[in-house]
């Protein structure tokens, strides 16, 4: 068990804290445009969705750089439209409606990603974030198979995450409705089918054989900063026991860590996966686009009360867990008491 110092603020400090953050916060989303609350991330979208055209139409090609273009135009949306998409659709960050939150989520995890929404709100919202790095709920254990060494896990692991989504996903299903359950197998076989019947009937793939290849190229190809993005930023950071668990404010501050901005994955993961994860877990309702833009307002604020405000490099990461594998992915992690702040 490791025993981190208490700060200074008692827990009726610490909810003081966490509202003047918020109070902060939201004094910078009332000031900014639908544009700036939605439109920007919406159009990325949407343009995921628009060139996924171009780029089944290059892979009619004989030429080998058109051909390898098109599966890098196909890889980027997919991952544009399953992460980013299903992120920000699950926390209805795409829009203020209700309806077409869900109308959303459907698409983007179900009919995208293939996997039961209610799922995803249940296990990402609901536990993820209501019990970061908590011991058992929160803390990201999911991503641990302790089975693997750290080189198949690391580099071979992640070409799995296309086939074991959609199985995981069936698995889940025999715990639901009927009606939930034929909806979800539905939406999941739509979006399956429809990715196999575009690279038969439009990119002109000769065999069923060739089209399911080139379906796992592209649904896998950046799987590996996917898995590895989901462990840096939370494995190997303070993890705390679920009836001691440190309030919100010190929680969130200890407990997440953020990425240097990355053009690819900025794009396809989205900001609030990538360098506002800190931000996205104090504000989970905002867009990737609004954690952008209150970054310097959170980041301040945890420097000026003297708050831990991480950040590391992916390489930086990359080595440490490669170095460390052991103790962050087979070893249970010790437990990190924050003395006076439960």
């Amino acid at each position: 068990m490791e025993t981190a110092p208490g700060a200074p603020q008692e827990s009726g400090g610490a909810e003081a804290l966490l509202r003047e953050l918020e109070a902060r916060v939201q004094d910078v989303v009332r000031a900014s445009s639908w544009w700036e609350r939605h439109g920007v991330d919406c159009a990325i979208l949407a343009l995921s969705l628009l060139a996924l055209t171009p780029g089944f139409l290059c892979l009619r090609s004989e030429n080998v750089l058109v051909f390898v273009l098109g599966i890098t135009i196909l890889g980027v949306c997919h991952y544009t439209l399953t992460v980013k998409g299903s992120h920000l659709a699950t926390h209805g960050a795409l829009t203020e409606s209700k309806r077409w939150s869900k109308i959303w989520a459907f698409f983007f995890v179900e009919v995208c990603t293939a996997f039961p929404a209610e799922y995803a709100k249940y296990g990402h919202v609901k536990i993820h974030h209501g019990y970061t790095n908590v011991l058992g709920l929160g803390d990201s254990s999911t991503w641990r198979l302790p089975c693997l060494n750290r080189y198949i896990y690391m580099f071979l692991a992640p070409l799995l995450i296309p086939i074991i989504t959609p199985l995981v996903a069936v698995e889940r299903l025999s715990n639901v409705e009927l009606r939930t359950a034929l909806r979800t197998l539905g939406l999941i076989s739509l979006g399956l089918y429809s990715h196999y019947w575009l690279l038969l009937n439009v990119s002109g793939f000769k065999s069923p054989s060739s089209a399911l290849v080139c379906m796992l190229i592209t649904r896998s190809l950046l799987a590996h900063p996917f898995l590895h993005v989901n462990i840096f930023q939370h494995i190997g950071l303070p993890m705390f026991s679920r009836d001691k668990k440190p309030r919100r404010i010190h929680m969130m501050s200890l407990g997440v860590l953020n990425l240097p901005r990355l053009p690819v994955l900025d794009w396809a993961f989205g900001h609030s996966i990538i360098s506002c994860h800190v931000e996205h877990h104090f504000f989970p309702k905002l867009s990737d686009n609004m954690c952008l833009k209150v970054k310097p307002v959170v980041s301040q604020f945890l420097h000026e009360k003297q708050l831990p405000y991480n950040e590391d490099t992916y390489l930086a990461r990359f080595w440490l867990f490669l170095s460390q594998y052991e103790e962050f992915m087979v070893q249970t992690p010790p437990i990190t008491e924050m003395v006076g702040l439960q």
